[in-house]
C-alpha cells in the first residue's frame, strides 16, 4: 500500500500551478503515477480518484500548452532574422 492520499495529489495539482513548466510537468507526472498506485488500493474512494486524474490530465496539458504560447508569442514579439519578412 502507498503512503500517498488523494489529498497529496490534491496538494500537488495546486502546487504545480504557479511553477516553471518543466517543474510543474514533473510533480504532475509523479502524481500521475501516485494515482495509479491508488488504483489498486481497496479503502481510495474511486470516482474520486478518477476526477482526479482527469483534472491531472487537464493540468498537464495546460502547462503543457501555455509553454509552447509563450514560446510563440515570444517568438513573434522577437522575431530573429531568419523570420523577418
Amino acid at each position: 500500500m502507498t503512503e500517498t492520499t488523494l489529498a497529496d495529489v490534491e496538494r500537488a495539482l495546486d502546487r504545480a500551478t504557479d511553477l516553471e513548466t518543466e517543474e510543474a510537468v514533473s510533480i504532475l507526472r509523479t502524481a500521475r503515477q501516485d494515482l495509479q498506485d491508488l488504483g489498486t488500493d481497496a479503502e481510495v474512494d474511486e470516482g474520486q480518484r478518477r476526477e482526479l486524474e482527469t483534472d491531472l490530465e487537464q493540468r498537464i496539458r495546460e502547462v503543457e500548452e501555455r509553454d509552447a504560447y509563450d514560446g510563440a508569442l515570444g517568438a513573434s514579439m522577437n522575431p530573429s532574422e531568419d523570420d523577418a519578412p
